[in-house]
């Protein structure tokens, strides 16, 4: 049990599970009073070196004056934090706060001596670099602001973690030691060392799950059937290149093998190492088996069995006990509840799963959160010709089931840099950290294409067994912000898939031009409309005519491709009947030739009820089954137009990869699905570009940060969150160069009067009650009031019709030039972090939800893309003949407010409505601004897995 420190109340905060760099996994926790026989066990297993290292001198054993210091803790001050696995130390770190003499002192003295000890057995793994992360992050909330650490100049292995942090430091030498000094607050360097520490860890954590040397299946039954007897089987068929092993209590003591599998009673009969377990057994007996696997030194587990947060709150304290538990031993979970995982490398070739056949290789990553869609996933690209049937298949699948771990963040670590995956493909429930997803997403997308589907976006919460963050920024939002970070965001699994085949094997096209050629008039016109519908721009459709011939073809697309005003070329066709009919073989064989000679653009093809083409497409540079070889899994069904012993040439025995043959042109069945998948690869291209020059956050001279932070620093002291009045929105707004329009209040006529001279005429008399405010549509403004007849009038008609002006709350306000009313906004999400959104102001915007959003900060690149985004944006550049409004003082006006809610997190919430863009200049009419303490923001911190 975790005593009570000398002066604080022990921190649990300070726990955390992180993920080291060999994918393993620690417990970083504080060290306390009752871990002195853990202490003690831990420094006898140090070598010599490591202590004299750590001590400067030979220190063979601890005395009990060393222990009580080590243990004893004020958490203030004196900090010590132990990284755990079994719950046994395997390293240990302290500071001690020190004053300018270098003697032990107090707060307010800012810096701290620091020192590491590491078990040999576990150095090289980043158990260093990880307890200096969070060593680093308890002493800045202690107010610590630099650490000091002395170091033997033989002691590189220390050294190189304080090097490698990316902290801005010192370096002195003197009396023989190394001095080094380093301030802890986070750099860009520091930062992106962590990123990348972070990228490697949870990618190992992820390999060691799917390309494991040897599986165990516990749970398989005696007899046929069953989870864990089919898992073990599908193992098996597939030619899992390692070792594999079946384990069940119930098997008889003489059973030594099952289907061919050497059989156990126990974990440890075996005396091999063991690197996944597949868990197939009742949840009551997880943890025995968790137990098992740990201490037999297993690596990971995928856990097949339910029962768990899926079945209520008994299940999910059951699932929050397993993580805890397996992060103990240091192994990561996929699961519980979870489908199964599955590599088609050929040096791996496991299906740990509940697929009955093992998917074709190929370069398609796909991850989905529920079985059932993973199911679909791999039926679709199994099923689907085309440049897929044998040709663009799978490289690795994981359905994560509860993903009380393993989350779809792991998995992209993992697909980051993973040679045999070209294309992601991800069906997601829920987002457990969406702004870690939004930054990982946004590196993968730069290197591959990305593509997202979300189920129960309009259900309102998670699905059962999903931890998620609380989010209040709706789905719209959500998804605008992905596709800012590159996602390609689709709405169905059909579209998913659909999207994944042209970006698998397909160039991306440099421009939205796409040329249509076939031998329908009909069809072609369909292409060309969908083309309009969703935003390319559609060369007039080559009609070649129902007797063109498969020369015909290679001719129009090869000329098609040479286009200099093409970027992308739509083939459809149609069955030919009669024997002079051009065979499907023939014009799968014109149209790669084709585009082989004249590389570098993509090629689709839409093709109605010709299933024989799909397949020939695919046929000749691929595995696709042929009559005379049987892939295992494959089957062969007859179509009407293409006879069962149909062949298309000698295919090569390869599979998908990357030195394989480039030509695959995918087939669609429908002229609106082949142009949607390839408008999200126009949209993503152009992302691509983009991305490579994003742009910079500008500075401004005007604006004043510091005198921002006095006067929030003061209206916070009046308590935890609060809405400013219209003087103090305007002050503080005016320090970032924003100016308020002011507006006077009128409880009376003759108050209005008054406020009308004060500002001078012409005014505008509003109503500001929130039934009534930005509502102009129902008739609470009244502008340009030339003088006080024309405003005591006013005040009368709007007293008539809506009440007393203390239920109006009338206010004059000084007209502003005439121009298109627009409304900006941003704010602080809990899950999300800081959003910027910008729409034009009124009813019809907000009905259509046509507002465009980005995170925060924004560049002067984003805010230029802001304002073209929406769909009502014409009307800002000169819409039927009218005057373009200023839009680079729109764009000024976002940068403002996001370098306002950048750099004070407490502002949570700014709107600016309506702000009135005019020829020259603009004007902001209405203004609120919302400050509260900020949310933290774990993003910053140290490494961590996520608690559940």
């Amino acid at each position: 049990m975790q005593s009570a420190s000398d002066r604080h109340a022990y921190p649990a905060h300070w726990e955390a599970d992180v993920v080291l760099r060999d994918g393993g996994t620690a417990r970083i926790r504080p060290i306390t009073v009752d871990d002195a026989e853990r202490l003690v066990s831990f420094y006898e297993q140090v070598s010599d070196e490591s202590k004299y290292y750590r001590f400067f001198a030979p220190y063979p054993r601890l005395s009990a004056k060393d222990v009580h210091r080590f243990t004893h803790h004020d958490f203030v001050d004196r900090v010590g934090l132990a990284a755990t696995v079994g719950g046994e130390f395997i390293a240990t770190v302290r500071y001690d706060r020190i004053g300018t003499d270098g003697m032990p002192a107090s707060a307010p003295a800012d810096e701290a001596e620091v020192a590491f000890l590491v078990q040999d057995a576990h150095q090289g793994r980043g158990v260093a670099s990880a307890l200096l992360e969070h060593i680093g992050a308890v002493a800045r909330e202690r107010d610590i602001r630099r650490f000091a650490a002395e170091v033997l100049p033989a002691n590189n292995k220390m050294i190189k973690v304080f090097t490698d942090a990316g902290y801005t430091q010192k370096r002195s030498f003197e009396d023989g030691v190394v001095r080094l000094e380093f301030d802890l607050e986070p750099t860009d360097r520091s930062l992106a060392v962590q990123y990348a520490r972070e990228q490697r860890a949870e990618a190992r954590s992820v390999q060691r799950l799917l390309v494991p040397g040897s599986v165990a299946v516990i749970g398989v039954g005696r007899t046929p059937g069953g989870v864990g007897r089919s898992v073990l089987g599908n193992i098996s068929d597939a030619g899992f290149t390692g070792r594999l092993y079946a384990l069940n209590r119930a098997f008889p003591e003489d059973l030594k093998e099952l289907d061919g599998v050497p059989a156990h009673r126990s974990m440890h009969d075996i005396e091999e190492q063991v690197d996944l377990a597949v868990v197939a057994v009742p949840a009551a007996y997880v943890p025995d088996v968790v137990a098992e696997c740990g201490e037999h030194g297993v690596q990971g587990l995928v856990v097949l069995s339910a029962g768990y947060a899926e079945s209520g709150p008994d299940g999910r304290e059951r699932q929050r006990e397993l993580v805890r538990q397996a992060r103990a031993y240091g192994m990561r979970i996929i699961g519980p509840n979870a489908f199964g995982v599955i590599n088609t490398s050929a040096d791996v070739r496991l299906n740990a799963s509940l697929a009955p056949e093992m998917p074709r290789p190929g370069r398609i990553g796909l991850f989905a959160q529920s079985g059932a869609i993973g199911i679909a996933l791999l039926s679709r690209l199994h099923r689907r010709g085309g440049g897929v049937t044998g040709v663009t298949g799978v490289s690795t699948f994981v359905s994560s089931g509860n993903r009380a771990d393993v989350s779809g963040n792991d998995v992209l670590q993992y697909w980051y840099d993973d040679p045999d995956t070209d294309v992601a493909l991800m069906y997601l429930e829920s987002i457990g950290n969406p702004r870690k997803f939004n930054r990982l997403a946004r590196r993968t997308a730069a290197a591959k294409p990305l593509v997202v589907v979300q189920g129960a976006r309009h259900g309102g919460a998670a699905p059962q067994g999903h931890a998620v963050r609380a989010t209040r920024l709706p789905h719209a939002t959500v998804s605008a912000l992905l596709r800012q970070a590159g996602v390609i965001r689709v709405d169905t699994i059909t579209e998913l898939v659909d999207a994944g085949l042209l970006l698998a094997r397909q160039p991306l096209p440099t421009g939205p031009r796409v040329a249509i050629l076939g031998n329908s008039e009909s069809l072609g016109l369909l292409t060309y409309d969908a083309c309009l519908s969703e935003g390319l721009r559609p060369l007039p459709p080559l009609d070649l005519t129902t007797g063109a011939s498969a020369g015909d073809f290679h001719e129009a697309l090869s000329h098609a491709l040479a286009d200099e005003t093409c970027d992308a070329v739509v083939v459809t066709a149609i069955p030919a009947i009669g024997d002079a009919s051009t065979g499907d073989a023939e014009l799968a064989q014109a149209l790669r030739s084709a585009a082989e000679q004249v590389p570098g653009k993509p090629v689709l093809v839409v093709h109605v009820e010709l299933g024989g083409l799909a397949e020939a497409l695919s046929a000749a540079a691929s595995t696709a089954p042929q009559a005379d070889r049987k892939v295992p899994g494959a089957q062969i069904r007859p179509h009407p137009f293409r006879p069962l012993d149909f062949q298309a040439g000698n295919p090569p025995e390869q599979p998908d990869t990357a030195q394989g043959p480039t030509t695959l042109i995918p087939a669609y069945p429908a002229a609106e699905r082949a142009v949607r998948a390839l408008a999200e690869a126009v949209n993503y291209a152009q992302w691509r570009r983009d991305a490579a020059d994003p742009g910079k956050v500008p500075e401004y001279e005007d604006i004043d940060e510091k005198g921002a932070a006095q006067l929030i620093g003061g209206l916070l002291a009046r308590g935890q969150g609060l809405t400013l009045g219209t003087d103090e929105t305007c002050d503080l707004l005016g320090k970032y160069g924003i100016d308020v329009h002011r507006a006077l209040h009128a409880p009376t006529p003759d108050a209005a009067a008054d406020a009308a001279r004060t500002l001078g005429y012409p005014v505008a008399l509003k109503a500001t009650a929130p039934h009534l405010r930005h509502r102009a549509d129902l008739g609470g403004v009244r502008l340009d009031l030339a003088d006080e007849e024309q405003l005591r009038r006013a005040y009368a008609e709007l007293t008539e019709l809506f009440g007393r002006p203390e239920e109006l709350r009338p206010v004059v306000q000084s007209m502003a030039p005439r121009g298109v009313d627009t409304v900006v906004r941003a704010v602080i999400d809990p899950a999300a972090g800081a959003v910027l959104s910008f729409g034009l102001a009124g009813a019809a915007s907000q009905l259509l939800g046509d507002m465009a959003h980005r995170l925060i900060p924004v560049t002067d690149r984003e805010a230029t893309s802001i304002v073209r985004s929406i769909r009502t944006a014409p009307l800002l550049f000169g819409w039927r003949g009218s005057t373009p409004v200023d839009t680079p003082a729109l764009e000024e006006l976002l940068l403002r407010v996001s370098r306002l809610v950048d750099d004070h997190p407490e502002v949570v919430a700014v709107t600016l409505e309506p702000v009135v863009v005019a020829t020259h200049g603009l004007s902001v009419l209405g203004a609120s601004v919302r400050l509260a303490p900020p949310p933290a923001r774990d993003d910053l911190g140290p490494r961590t897995l996520p608690t559940y």
